[in-house]
């Protein structure tokens, strides 16, 4: 993949999971459920769903991902740890809202 569709995928899921999050953090009253559901949920069942088990390990099919696969998954997590950090912030700050 080229450098530019790297770049808008990477940018659209900090976007997507950085809003997503801050929903979740003003609905649930909470500040890094984002963050842990997309470590403990998201990530394991993604990594599930697409692995062909039949075929091969758990640690090949891990090794058979790509550098584009990890960038997404660390964008991601970047932007749900990031709504939890706005979030506190925005506490901090007096807004009661959130």
């Amino acid at each position: 993949m080229g450098f530019i569709p790297v770049f808008v995928l990477a940018v659209l899921f900090f976007v997507m999971m950085f809003g997503i999050g801050f929903i979740l953090n003003m609905l649930m009253k909470t500040t890094w459920f984002p963050a842990y559901l997309f470590v403990l949920v998201i990530l394991p069942v993604v990594v599930y769903s697409i692995w062909d088990r039949n075929a091969m390990t758990l640690w090949e099919h891990l090794s058979s991902f790509r550098m584009v696969d990890y960038i997404t998954g660390l964008f991601g997590l970047a932007g749900a740890v990031l709504s939890g950090w706005t979030i506190h912030k925005l506490r901090i700050g007096g807004y009661k809202m959130f």
